[in-house]
């Protein structure tokens, strides 16, 4: 390890734990290696960067916050819309943040549009730390263009994607279209299993590699000491951002409250109230966060809303998940973990007590699930994670 930098490296990201906490640990090992890294983040997520050695450069963004998740509406416009009217206004601040200190390499998470630009501009390498499944070849035909065929037919599709061209010609990239330039990275680290991408048969290598979970020790994050008289523990965790469900907690404490030998980790965010659920048994603990790992690698099953972190930890740790899904890419990673045979994907409407004890049992009394578990396991750690991580965007470093 050399004791100046090597390189500077800038970061960029968005103010969401699913994008941001992936990348961490890669980052904490480049500044380790003796790179200096510029991490741009907006204020909220400053502290959480500022101690893995990288510097915060601190950016205004108008994107929807984890605080209000309903503000990012129902419809796909609703979805995509945002990214692009705040890449707009957060390109001319980072230009200024960085002026006179530019990077020899850019590292971005796939929301981060003004990185690519950026890059493009100082006209150095682009490496998108990808959170969550690539697109396959065939792709575009299968998936992309049967869900925007009917948002281009409409006024506001039509002027987003007016909008979105616009701006990339005027930053010198005319020649690529919006959804490529979303989902077609230059070079992308894909940091999450290769066992949770479909059709991984036909993912370009060129361009996407697997290297799996980069999770590191987490000890800032705290310890989670498993009771001494716990027989079994199950954890419950919707996340970060769709955790206002006061009725499905009650529903894990009817399901579980009374389970002889089992003890509960329960967290339920930080939007509701815990009078909300009544009487809590003993042998449940009720929290609004959790060191996730931490418990995981003590528990015997897990309730997830089966997001890209969520579930590659439960991988990670040979935990068997029952899978409630509540948003975006989670019902795809549900159908994944089931098909992989090490979890059931239960639909939210259909996640009362008595399907939620019947499912968390079956899967902890069956040894096939267990076995699955553990070669999933030994496959995940061939894939190199962090340290593999950094030697791939070292490589990338202009000579």
């Amino acid at each position: 390890m050399t004791t100046t930098p090597r390189a500077h490296v800038a970061m960029f990201s968005i103010a969401a734990h699913g994008h941001v906490n992936p990348s961490l640990e890669v980052i904490r090992e480049l500044v380790a290696r003796g790179h200096r890294v510029s991490y741009a983040i907006p204020a909220s997520f400053a502290e959480k960067v500022a101690a893995t050695g990288a510097e915060p450069v601190i950016y205004t963004s108008v994107l929807p916050t984890e605080d209000n998740p309903e503000d990012w509406g129902t419809e796909l416009i609703d979805n995509i819309e945002p990214f692009l009217t705040d890449a707009v206004q957060v390109l001319p601040q980072l230009v200024e943040a960085f002026r006179g200190d530019e990077p020899d390499l850019v590292l971005h998470d796939i929301t981060s549009y003004p990185a690519r630009v950026l890059a493009h501009h100082w006209g150095v390498p682009a490496v998108s730390l990808w959170p969550n499944l690539v697109p396959w070849e065939g792709y575009e035909e299968e998936v992309g263009e049967p869900a925007t065929a009917e948002l281009r037919q409409t006024d506001r599709g039509r002027a987003y994607y007016a909008r979105f061209e616009e701006w990339l010609t005027e930053n010198g990239l005319g020649d690529v279209p919006p959804d490529d330039f979303v989902a077609r990275p230059r070079r992308a680290l894909v940091l999450i299993p290769e066992a949770l991408q479909p059709n991984a048969d036909r993912v370009d290598r060129d361009v996407y590699t697997f290297v799996g979970a980069c999770q590191g020790e987490r000890a800032d994050q705290g310890e989670w000491k498993r009771p001494a008289d716990a027989g079994k523990v199950l954890l419950v965790s919707l996340g970060s951002s769709y955790t206002n469900e006061p009725a499905f907690y009650r529903a894990c404490l009817a399901a579980f409250g009374d389970l002889p030998g089992w003890h509960t980790v329960l967290q339920i965010g930080a939007h509701v109230d815990p009078a909300a659920l009544g009487d809590v048994p003993a042998h449940v603990e009720v929290h609004a966060w959790v060191p996730q790992l931490s418990v995981l690698k003590q528990a015997d099953a897990f309730i997830t809303h089966a997001g890209a972190g969520g579930s590659q930890e439960g991988l990670a740790t040979a935990t068997p998940m029952v899978a409630v899904p509540q948003a975006v890419d989670q019902f795809g990673n549900a159908d994944m973990l089931q098909a992989l045979g090490v979890a059931r994907h239960l639909p939210k409407e259909e996640a009362d007590a008595a399907s939620l004890r019947a499912a968390v049992l079956a899967l902890v009394d069956d040894p096939e699930v267990a076995a699955r578990l553990e070669r999933l396991r030994e496959r995940m750690a061939a894939e190199g994670g962090t340290k593999r991580a950094a030697d791939l965007i070292e490589a990338e470093l202009p000579s």
